[in-house]
């Protein structure tokens, strides 16, 4: 068994928790221990807001895809802004860190999302849309059951 959402939502500032709620109410239903579900919330919290700021002109939405499936949750925020800049690979730097970057500085409002995502999530993906304007990020965590969790926990560890 798994459990799949997906939400299109405006670009403003008030579906960014909505996106978190949803996430939220999921996972304590499917029976996730709080503090994963926590990290997630954040994690998501940070793509929509990446979203929401730099996801395309005020016309265009971006969307939201959850699933959780077995002992993984894996989510991806679409938007239709301008993409992720083209950067030339370091041959020294690791496939599967190519993604992150070092954070802002202390002082700095904005710059850690990306970072802040990495650090809560066991594998990222940040990548652009293919054949059109946009950007996925998508992340994926192993998921920790809530002890005495309900019914729908077994029944997603068994798929």
């Amino acid at each position: 068994m798994s459990i799949w959402w997906s939400l299109h939502l405006r670009r403003e500032a008030a579906s960014v928790p909505l996106a978190r709620r949803l996430l939220i109410g999921a996972m304590e239903t499917a029976g996730v221990d709080p503090e994963t579900s926590y990290d997630l919330a954040v994690a998501l919290s940070e793509a929509c807001a990446n979203a929401v700021e730099h996801g395309g002109d005020a016309s265009t939405g971006y969307r939201v895809t959850a699933l959780i499936d077995g002992d993984t949750c894996r989510i991806e925020v679409t938007d239709s802004g301008p993409g992720f800049a083209e950067r030339p690979r370091s041959p020294r730097r690791h496939p599967a860190r190519a993604h992150t970057r070092t954070p802002a500085a202390v002082h700095d409002e904005h710059g850690r999302g990306l970072f802040l995502i990495a650090s809560l999530t066991d594998h990222v993906r940040v990548r652009n849309r293919p054949g059109r304007a946009g950007a996925v990020v998508s992340f994926d965590k192993i998921l920790k059951w809530r002890e005495g969790g309900p019914a729908a926990a077994a029944l997603l560890k068994a798929s």
